[in-house]
């Protein structure tokens, strides 16, 4: 590094003179920013106040006290595991989630977890993921984890947001991306699987099939009685045209003589032509 000396030329002093003055002014400086998606903790001699200091500029003693910064912004953190179903089947899980620190906890979370919030993933998140995943998992079958997949993952979700609330972390979303068992164990599950949509679909096909017989029993009923009234509406008119056709063949057959005697009211009388 160059060294000023009393032949160094004059800017050379001014230059260092006001790199001085601005380090002086940074490490003096009465003032301290709080920038968007952090909360402040003020500490003095490295002790923390028990305020919590919003976004904005804040006053602080120079040289005496110092403002940490702690993010609450939301952030992302993965993992994945082993675990063992109630069955004792193996599971390998992966999980990702979102979270982030509780304002009103950020000085606690100074005190017990660091001064910064990049550590809170692998000291406090993933073993309480990890806690959180094999204690559900165990209470299901490895079939139930697949059949009953949103059941486990809010059971998992409640029991990791109740260990993250310990140490002033909200848990704002969780999810299970994967369970992945033994081949041999997702064959059989698979077979299982596709077992029962044959049997419901040929419940489905014998139902449909019950159907179709009974529309048919019905419209050949309809079709019967259709038939016995087209053949009672013939023989009525059959007898009827009969009816017809023997009165005119007797009254082609007629003598031209009327009976002499017949029932009723007015007897027939016998008119002698000769007279």
């Amino acid at each position: 590094m160059q060294t000023i000396t009393p032949n160094s030329p004059p800017w050379a002093k001014k230059v260092l003179i006001g790199v001085g003055c601005a380090i002086a002014l940074y490490i003096a400086a009465p003032f301290s920013v709080v920038p968007t998606g952090n909360r402040g903790i003020l500490t003095t001699f490295g002790n923390p106040s028990d305020t919590v200091y919003d976004t904005g500029l804040h006053f602080r003693i120079p040289l005496v006290q110092k403002m940490h910064l702690m993010n609450v912004q939301i952030q992302a953190a993965e993992g994945e595991g082993d675990a063992a179903s109630k069955d004792m089947q193996s599971v390998q899980t992966r999980v990702a989630i979102n979270y982030h620190l509780d304002p009103k906890s950020a000085v606690d979370a100074y005190i017990n977890i660091g001064p910064s919030t990049d550590i809170v993933a692998q000291r406090i998140i993933i073993p309480a993921t990890h806690e959180s995943v094999k204690a559900i998992t165990a209470r299901f079958t490895a079939e139930e984890l697949v059949t009953q997949r949103t059941a486990v993952r809010d059971a998992i979700a409640s029991l990791l947001r109740e260990k993250m609330a310990r140490h002033g972390l909200v848990l704002d979303e969780f999810n299970l991306v994967n369970f992945a068992f033994s081949k041999s164990f997702s064959d059989a599950i698979e077979n299982k699987v596709k077992a029962e949509q044959q049997k419901q679909q040929a419940e489905r096909d014998l139902q449909r099939l019950q159907v179709e017989a009974q529309q048919k029993i019905v419209a050949a009923k309809a079709e019967a009685e259709s038939l016995a009234l087209q053949r009672q509406q013939i023989t009525t008119e059959l007898l009827a045209l009969r009816r017809i056709e023997n009165e005119r063949l007797a009254i082609t057959k007629w003598d031209g003589k009327l009976p002499s005697v017949t029932s009723g009211a007015t007897p027939f009388i016998n008119v002698d032509k000769s007279k």
